[in-house]
């Protein structure tokens, strides 16, 4: 599925944003020559601005233009407010990104997995464990539930490689929303065993329910860190008040 022009002039100026070409608490170019730079239209600069806004990298300033607000950091960071997939959160971290998949199985959810995740007992699902290595070192033990008949053709091949990508590009499917959640955790004897913990006996967990374009839950995800090892990040906005609009 081609990517639209915006969504194109987004990663072109996050990246010369991330490589500091456009350094911290300077103004992009103005909008005119963005227009020109990328040939295009003055909606499409402002839906690419928009995600990088969204994104927390720049900052509109009315009058002025728009200023980046973006720093990078020593650690690795992963977004809360975005969804990326493992291999787009490495590239962007500029790290060797490998997979193992641990196990691979399909099961039907029952009231326990209703309860914990969302999806309805009887559900087909498939059941997923894989271990995810930053520049060699075993840092992520991500547990994963899809729902079969929202992926199908799933294979152990796929999850090596990027479920995100089969689901955008193979089966046409628009991922659009994920709640998350964000706890501090004992490790259990898997994290231990698959995990290279060094002396920590807890780790960050996300844990992720994600719909579609349908309002369908297609995943349940828990993904369990390595806790010296990464920076969760994300964009606060305060909103004002219905009492102070008025």
């Amino acid at each position: 599925m081609p990517k639209s022009k915006f969504e194109l002039i987004y990663k072109d100026l996050k990246q010369k944003i991330e490589e500091e070409e456009y350094a911290y608490q300077e103004l992009l170019p103005s909008e005119n020559t963005l227009v020109s730079v990328y040939d295009c239209s003055r909606n499409t600069i402002r839906r690419a601005i928009r995600m990088l806004a969204d994104d927390g990298y720049v900052q509109s300033l009315h009058g002025k233009g728009v200023r980046v607000i973006y720093q990078p950091i020593l650690q690795t960071n992963f977004t809360i407010g975005g969804i990326e997939s493992f291999k787009e959160s490495a590239a962007r971290n500029q790290k060797e990104a490998f997979t193992k998949v641990i196990n691979f199985t399909e099961i039907i959810s029952d009231e326990r997995i209703y309860k914990k995740t969302g999806f309805l007992p009887g559900t087909p699902l498939y059941y997923v464990q894989r271990v995810r290595y930053l520049n060699g070192i075993a840092l992520i033990f991500d547990i994963n539930l899809f729902l079969k008949s929202a992926v199908p053709g799933l294979t152990p091949e796929i999850c090596q490689q990027s479920i995100y990508d089969y689901i955008e590009n193979t089966l046409g499917m628009q991922i659009v929303t994920s709640k998350r959640t964000m706890t501090v955790e004992r490790s259990t004897p898997a994290d231990e065993a698959y995990l290279e913990l060094k002396d920590y006996d807890f780790l960050a967990v996300i844990t992720s329910q994600t719909f579609n374009a349908d309002g369908i839950m297609f995943e349940y995800t828990q993904s369990r860190h390595r806790p010296d090892y990464f920076c969760f990040q994300d964009t606060a906005v305060r909103k004002k008040r219905q009492d102070e609009e008025t």
